[in-house]
């Protein structure tokens, strides 16, 4: 008589290991980052239009999205140090492939505002394409965020207000045009992003951010 055991299929929705905590100082560091990289941006984009051509609109909208961008890699490592989006693989798959595409939208960042001779090469507008994207994780992220219930208070609402830039900004700016657009951009990263900062950075207990 024989005896032959089938192990069990591994489960993929299995909840990963508990992250590292973050301290509220990670906490409120990151919020003050995240509110400064919001204000430098809005105020680039107030005094020179995303959409114009010259050299200096150009290279000044990218430096100055520069301290967003590197502000929203501090806010994905809290969001996962916290579990923000949750616990399981899935849940935080998500906020390491965000880290890929801010990667990839900074890497154009870059290359976009410091050498004008790549501008028109066709891998930079391959690159171009994950600004976006990385906005639009972003909001796939906020709304996990207010699903997940982990960070509460305004802290668990306010991440999908900010990270709906994308998909409030790209249409306003086709429907509005470029001028009123623009202006719906700056005002979403002030009652966006920067508000969000200072939630985290006045309130961090609210991610569940220890002492």
């Amino acid at each position: 008589m024989s005896i032959t055991t089938t192990p069990a299929p591994a489960r993929t929705d299995a909840a990963a290991p508990a992250p590292a905590a973050a301290t509220a100082g990670q906490a409120r560091r990151t919020g003050f980052a995240v509110a400064g990289g919001a204000l430098i941006w809005a105020a680039a984009m107030a005094a020179f239009s995303p959409q114009a051509t010259d050299n200096l609109s150009i290279t000044v909208n990218d430096l100055g999205a520069l301290p967003f961008q590197a502000s929203l890699f501090a806010l994905v490592t809290l969001q996962l140090r916290t579990a923000a989006t949750g616990r399981s693989r899935v849940a935080r798959g998500m906020l390491r492939a965000e880290y890929v595409l801010l990667t990839l939208a900074t890497v154009w960042t870059v290359a976009h505002g410091f050498v004008p001779a790549f501008r028109d090469d066709a891998w930079l507008s391959v690159l171009d394409a994950f600004w976006p994207l990385s906005m639009l994780g972003m909001f796939i992220i906020g709304v996990k965020i207010a699903f997940a219930g982990r960070w509460t208070g305004l802290a668990r609402v306010w991440p999908l207000v900010a990270e709906s830039w994308a998909v409030v900004t790209v249409p306003a700016m086709g429907i509005l045009g470029a001028t009123a657009g623009r202006f719906v951009g700056t005002g979403h990263l002030l009652i966006g992003y920067v508000a969000l900062g200072l939630i985290l950075a006045l309130r961090p207990h609210l991610t569940g951010a220890r002492d």
